[in-house]
């Protein structure tokens, strides 16, 4: 009858002297201490099996689960990094972990501030400095942003640019100039979203054929390609199932 109630207790106890003994994070002792079996568990999943086995499945649940215990933990690593060194990776990597939190205006922030001397016209800073903008719902200063950057670096290729930049188009109602832009890149774009996205916009202007065989072509290829695909590309498909009339 004691039994379990004993070992859960030793575990504990083993567990809570372990992140002491190793430096792990002290959230930890919290976590184990207050929640008995998840605590123990996930201290188990994120910090011991990692650290024994070293896969990549391992530090994917790690980095997972780090972020349910301590969601503020790679927040607190890059701020520190830009404060110790003040350098433009750091700044990247801050401002690219503020836009996975949806922190649009401090993200945009980072990026201005990484924009300076060698990399004032970096296509990659620039890039992630118009996402940020569009997602902040404001298309004008990412199209400027985006228009900059292929200015300043006409070498450079990217079919996440080029998606946004039809994106932005659309969203300011520049129509003609986003199926335009929309028609060139929906071909060989690695995914569903820009076929998608000009069958949309084909529709908004009133082109219902048109429209009608962008999501057909879509659809028809997604039935032919490999499973993986459909699997990965699933809600941009069920938007164009929903769209086909």
């Amino acid at each position: 009858m004691y039994a379990l109630p004993i070992l859960t207790i030793l575990i504990q106890a083993a567990f809570i002297v372990h992140v002491i003994r190793t430096g792990r994070n002290q959230l930890w002792i919290w976590a184990i201490a207050l929640l008995p079996l998840v605590g123990s568990l996930a201290y188990l999943a994120v910090e011991i099996l990692p650290a024994a086995f070293g896969s990549r499945t391992a530090r994917r649940a790690r980095s997972g689960m780090q972020r349910m215990v301590d969601p503020d933990r790679e927040l607190r690593r890059v701020s520190a990094e830009v404060q110790i060194s003040g350098n433009v990776d750091a700044r990247r990597r801050l401002a690219e972990e503020l836009y996975e939190r949806g922190q649009y205006d401090a993200a945009i922030a980072a990026y201005q501030a990484a924009l300076k001397g060698i990399f004032e016209h970096d296509p990659s800073l620039l890039m992630g400095l118009a996402r940020a903008q569009f997602a902040k719902q404001d298309p004008g200063a990412a199209r400027a942003s985006l228009e900059r950057m292929l200015a300043q670096n006409p070498e450079f290729k990217s079919a996440e640019a080029q998606l946004l930049y039809a994106r932005t188009l659309d969203a300011l109602n520049a129509l003609e100039e986003a199926e335009l832009q929309y028609a060139s890149i929906a071909p060989s774009y690695p995914g569903a979203e820009a076929k998608l996205r000009y069958g949309l916009l084909l529709k908004r202007r009133g082109k219902i054929d048109e429209a009608n065989r962008v999501l057909k072509d879509l659809l028809d290829g997604a039935r032919l390609g490999p499973a993986h695909y459909r699997r990965a590309q699933a809600e941009w498909l069920e938007r164009a199932r929903r769209e086909l009339v």
